[in-house]
């Protein structure tokens, strides 16, 4: 069942629904922030958490980061750059990995399944290029261009 949308939750969806990053709590936070300066960080938080419980966002779990969060729930996959960590949506026409499972092993009781690949991203693959080049270092691609989040 899902809450009211207050102003303070409607904000919160939509810096996650405009942000193509799986942004956490901590950006989140600063974005909201512009809009209701006097949101505290635990506040976003809770909501947060109740999103996730409610449905509207998927929490993105990876040991030893902060949680993130997807707003669009589409049933796509995700690349985590192994350098940056930053996340990439995939769209791709895998099987039904978990309906396969259930069939093979109707036993379990098989919620769902989680697929993530793992890569290079290509600011990361330019920045590694242009740094085996003697003049690369000269200049860093992650410097410029949209701030790098973490976690």
């Amino acid at each position: 069942m899902i809450k009211r949308l207050t102003r303070q939750r409607r904000a919160i969806l939509e810096v996650v629904r405009s942000s193509s990053n799986h942004p956490d709590a901590a950006w989140i936070y600063e974005q909201v922030r512009k809009k209701l300066p006097s949101i505290s960080l635990g506040t976003v938080y809770r909501t947060l958490d109740a999103l996730v419980a409610e449905g509207l966002l998927q929490p993105l779990a990876r040991p030893g980061q902060p949680l993130r969060y997807e707003a669009h729930l589409d049933g796509h996959f995700h690349m985590v750059c192994s350098r940056c960590g930053n996340y990439y949506d995939l769209s791709s026409n895998l099987p039904d990995l978990l309906s396969l499972a259930r069939s093979q092993h109707p036993e379990l009781e098989l919620q769902g399944v989680t697929v993530e690949f793992s890569g290079i991203c290509p600011r990361c693959k330019e920045a590694e290029a242009l740094a085996a080049h003697p003049l690369g270092q000269l200049s860093d691609p992650l410097a410029a261009g949209e701030p790098k989040l973490r976690g």
